[in-house]
């Protein structure tokens, strides 16, 4: 059995919060889950430091609460169950693809086209594995599982542009191995994409901002945002596009309106 140790000098955002589930706010460069080289550091250890009890009772079976994961260089929105039936509502609604995930991410080039939906499957390959470290990596491949992401250009520059995708299905680094696909690799992403992408911003400009769905005990909607990351925000003034969180009299350009739905 595996012990989660509590580590809370972890630390994160809580943006919805009842007695069946939370949403919290991964910060980037923070392992979702202990592996390899990040037994202690990862966001789950957090959680632990918060709802050690409660995620402990969930055990292995149901990954201590954690319902899905983000990249260890994305920030944003990750839902945890904090009882056994929030998390097996919530990996049903996952498996049938009712869960809408939206993300920003600062291309260092527009798409061809302002809309569009990308098919292309995905296969993940290991690319190293040792008594310290265990990576993997993903790559467009016939012989793949199926991928599918939805996107838009919110705002465009001569420097970059500002794009929401919705991956339908949850691959590894869709979103990331989809837009390098179209020629418009994210911003700070060192591992997909050209040179003078990865050395354009600090870090992975790519922030998980939107979630939907159902609640698995009310059966209400829930949907969460937040707002554009602090460590990102200098980003957007160096390229000279707007913030999608703030209205258009804030100099922003605040639209309600998701990427493309796709099926």
């Amino acid at each position: 059995m595996t012990m989660i140790e509590p580590n809370p000098r972890v630390t994160f955002g809580v943006a919805y919060e009842d007695d069946e589930i939370a949403v919290v706010v991964k910060p980037a460069r923070v392992v979702t889950q202990p592996g390899v080289g990040h037994e202690h550091d990862t966001l789950l250890n957090g959680l632990f430091a918060r709802w050690g009890e409660r995620l402990e009772q969930m055990g292995e079976r149901r990954d201590h609460g954690l319902v899905h994961r983000l990249d260890r260089e994305t920030s944003g929105l990750v839902i945890v169950a904090l009882s056994r039936r929030a998390y097996d509502g919530v990996r049903e609604q996952f498996a049938q693809r009712e869960v809408s995930k939206f993300y920003w991410a600062v291309t260092h080039k527009p798409p061809r086209e302002p809309t569009g939906v990308i098919k292309r499957p995905i296969i993940e390959v290991l690319k190293r594995n040792t008594k310290y470290t265990s990576q993997k990596l993903a790559k467009i491949s016939a012989s793949g599982k199926p991928a599918v992401t939805a996107y838009r250009v919110l705002a465009e520059s001569p420097h970059a542009a500002l794009v929401e995708a919705r991956p339908v299905t949850g691959r590894l680094h869709q979103v990331r191995v989809h837009m390098d696909l179209i020629g418009c690799a994210i911003m700070g992403d060192e591992t997909y994409g050209p040179k003078r992408a990865s050395e354009a911003s600090l870090r992975l400009a790519l922030h998980a901002h939107r979630i939907g769905f159902e609640h698995p005990v009310t059966g209400e909607r829930v949907d969460v945002r937040t707002k554009w990351p602090q460590d990102l925000r200098g980003l957007l003034k160096k390229v000279q596009l707007p913030r999608p969180d703030l209205p258009v009299s804030a100099g922003g350009i605040l639209d309600d309106e998701p990427a493309d739905e796709a099926e």
